[in-house]
């Protein structure tokens, strides 16, 4: 074996190690979204239909939100061989992560011409929080960034071998399937690569251009179908987009009736409607690159370990030096360099349009090129050291500086790897919406007492019914013949909705799962379920009128 190869593969253990290991409970439990595509890949699985009774939908309708359902599609075999569990439901998100790695290996060998520095990046992406974080629960990004490396390869493989060019084609009409964000992301770098390779392209026979369209539109079809036929399945780009917030633009029209009463014709301008728009979107564009939040405080809980940013802090001199290298150096080619800066200023703009922003998940094809550059940084930073002569006491003062950033480098990643497996259980089990398990499984256990079962499903036990239907495993040929929509998801005894106690107390025979807050001091208590930090979670609840 060589030594390239032994690299390698240590790199894809290492990779399997940290995405695998403790796959069910680190995150100690689903959020509403896993718990959705869990309980829908069982139904599919099962009868063929998703939740709502459609038949191998393109589009899985989540909650208020239509979905790229593939994931779905790819999960099936997992839960079908593990049965519906956490580990079985995350493990298509921890596999094509780790394609990921291996994929970044091929095609920075590819791109750059460079062993040492493919062997480097998809080293540092097996170990990036960011890709770590986003591999270990059930989030469709990762897979369309391992579908869009896999474009790129394939498209650069193809100019010299043009079947290659339908894999290409294929890969990025299925990064369509994946996430919302790849309905914007992906398009854009498909044009992006046929712009620079056009020469290349087109000396290609064009019966291997034709079908490469071909098969790249073919394969995109159901799913533009899908979008033209269900209008609702742009909901939650509408809910997500700062368009929507309510707040924004009145206050944007009282600016422009001040302006407008002291004749400001600056403030007319600069508070015009379009002017406002581009004003937004270059914001929340630019906020993705701020270094504070790429390495220091993260993203949401659920993105990020505590005290961790979404890169490790001894990365940021690297991949500063590492662009400037990149762009400035001779070693690669014209074409490498517009493929990767390109892709790397294009990975925010599908959360641009956001009124979240910054946003981790949404912007996840920002891997591999950061990875890339801090490797460039990385060799640069080694290579220019290694040239130093200065002593202090006899010690070389290159020596010095290796070990000093070694010691920080092993003490940040060793930081990172227990906040992220040890601590973040402990600190982030309310943002897990952990508690269903334990509470649901009481209340399986006590329900043939009463003769209906109301739950809440306000924050934080928001969608609550879909964590019952995920732990019981309820049939879910049984659970599409309900008469339920978007706004009732009752079945058998359980009803879902808010808790109104003043009202709801009076009820006989009923027991009652909520929040803390949704009863009072005088309420007959049967059970408390508490997050992992000691805080009160949920409560099972029976009304001083029961019977039982």
């Amino acid at each position: 074996m060589s030594k390239n190869n032994f690299f390698l593969i240590s790199i894809v253990v290492i990779a399997i190690f940290l995405r695998f290991w403790r796959l069910g409970s680190v995150p100690i439990s689903p959020d509403w979204d896993e718990v959705s595509w869990g309980y829908n890949t069982y139904s599919i699985l099962n009868t063929g239909h998703d939740e709502y009774g459609k038949f191998l939908p393109v589009l899985l309708q989540s909650y208020n939100d239509f979905k790229p359902a593939l994931y779905a599609y790819l999960s099936i075999i997992p839960i079908a061989i593990l049965g519906l569990s956490l580990t079985a439901l995350r493990f298509a998100n921890a596999f094509f992560s780790v394609m990921a790695v291996i994929t970044t290996y091929f095609l920075v060998k590819e791109l750059l011409k460079r062993k040492d520095l493919a062997l480097l990046s998809s080293f540092l992406l097996a170990i990036s929080p960011w890709a770590i974080q986003f591999s270990r629960f059930a989030h469709e990004a990762t897979v369309g960034v391992s579908f869009n490396l896999l474009t790129i390869l394939f498209l650069l493989k193809g100019l010299k071998k043009p079947y290659f060019l339908f894999l290409s084609a294929l890969f990025s009409a299925l990064a369509l399937y994946t996430y919302q964000s790849e309905k914007i992301f992906a398009p854009l770098l498909m044009i992006l690569l046929v712009i620079i390779y056009k020469k290349e392209l087109f000396r290609i026979n064009k019966k291997y251009l034709l079908s490469f369209f071909a098969v790249g539109l073919l394969v995109a079809l159901p799913m533009l179908f899908s979008i033209v036929k269900n209008p609702q399945s742009l909901n939650r780009a509408k809910s997500t987009s700062f368009v929507s917030d309510t707040k924004f633009f009145p206050h944007t029209a009282k600016r422009l009736m001040v302006d407008r009463q002291n004749n400001d014709y600056v403030g007319l301008v600069m508070d015009n409607r379009r002017v406002v728009y581009a004003r937004q979107i270059i914001g929340a564009y630019l906020s993705h690159y701020d270094l504070n939040w790429l390495f220091v405080t993260g993203d949401l809980p659920r993105h990020h370990a505590p005290g961790m940013g979404l890169l490790y802090l001894w990365e940021l001199p690297f991949l500063l030096f590492g662009i400037y290298c990149f762009i400035f150096s001779e070693k690669f080619n014209k074409k490498s360099k517009l493929l990767l800066l390109s892709w790397f200023l294009l990975a925010p703009i599908p959360a641009s349009i956001s009124n979240d922003v910054p946003q981790a998940g949404r912007t996840l094809n920002f891997l591999p090129t950061m990875q890339i550059f801090i490797a460039v940084g990385l060799i640069s930073s080694i290579s220019r050291l290694s040239n130093i002569r200065y002593q202090i006491a006899n010690i070389q003062i290159k020596y010095l500086i290796f070990t000093m950033y070694f010691l920080f480098l092993i003490f940040n990643i060793s930081y990172y790897l227990n906040q992220y497996f040890v601590q973040q259980n402990y600190f982030y089990s309310k943002d897990w919406q952990y508690g269903y398990e334990n509470a649901i499984e009481y209340v399986n256990w006590v329900k043939g007492d009463y003769e209906k079962v109301v739950v809440s499903d306000e924050t934080p036990l928001d969608q609550s019914y879909m964590f019952f239907l995920f732990y019981l495993k309820y049939p879910p040929a049984k659970y599409q013949m309900s008469p339920h929509n978007i706004n009732n998801h009752n079945f058998d005894k359980f009803e879902f909705r808010k808790i109104d106690w003043e009202k709801d107390q009076n009820l006989e025979n009923t027991l009652f799962v909520g929040r803390p807050t949704d009863f009072n001091a005088s309420s007959r208590l049967l059970k408390t379920f508490e997050y992992l930090n000691g805080e009160d979670a949920i409560k099972i609840v029976k009304p001083l009128s029961s019977t039982f």
